[in-house]
């Protein structure tokens, strides 16, 4: 009996497993698919990592978000928590989304049209006195892997014109990195599986 038991133990773990590996993915392919969709610009920082091979570590135009756009800030409060934050976009004229308003855990009302909410994560740390200070959010969207070999050649073309990622945002904020664009041109399309 301990046998039949061990392997009816070991076929539901390993459902467990596939279920569990199959929501992530399906959670993903659901943001691409219906989420808003929002163009940040970009600058590089790193195109290699010796063990998955090329990417494009991104400054975008929200990796730095200025303390004074933070509407929440408890009075004598010095430095960040570890906390979520949520940040406001607003497509600018150019078609690049920039950011208007920041709030410690949740936004007080929901964005209206013509704007977005992403949300992140902020850790401890960060000087909030300063009112010119910026604070590093990271919400997840810093690095996207290239086909093997385009790593570099793509780094020094976004050193003279201008790049951005279009981001897929579902209704919480949750970011995913849809596209990496060369101005209006889609270079690099995340696959929805």
């Amino acid at each position: 009996m301990t046998g039949k038991k061990l392997i009816i133990s070991s076929l539901v773990l390993a459902l467990v497993q596939i279920g569990f590996l199959s929501w992530i993915i399906a959670g993903r392919a659901a943001i691409l698919r219906n989420g808003k969709e929002v163009l940040l610009k970009v600058q590089p920082v790193d195109p290699r990592d010796l063990l998955r091979g090329d990417y494009i570590s991104l400054n975008n135009n929200i990796s730095r978000i200025p303390v004074k756009l933070i509407a929440n800030i408890p009075q004598g409060k010095f430095s960040s928590d570890d906390t979520s934050i949520v940040v406001r976009l607003k497509k600018g004229a150019d078609g690049y989304w920039q950011p208007t308003a920041a709030w410690f855990g949740q936004a007080p009302s929901p964005a209206g049209e013509g704007e977005a909410d992403i949300a992140g994560h902020v850790v401890e740390g960060w000087g909030l006195r300063d009112m010119d200070a910026t604070i590093a959010p990271d919400f997840g969207i810093n690095r996207f892997y290239l086909p093997e070999g385009e790593g570099l050649a793509i780094q020094d073309d976004m050193r003279v014109r201008p790049f951005g990622i279009k981001l897929a945002l579902a209704p919480d904020g949750t970011a995913q990195i849809k596209a990496l664009m060369d101005g209006d041109k889609t270079l690099f399309e995340e696959p929805l599986y």
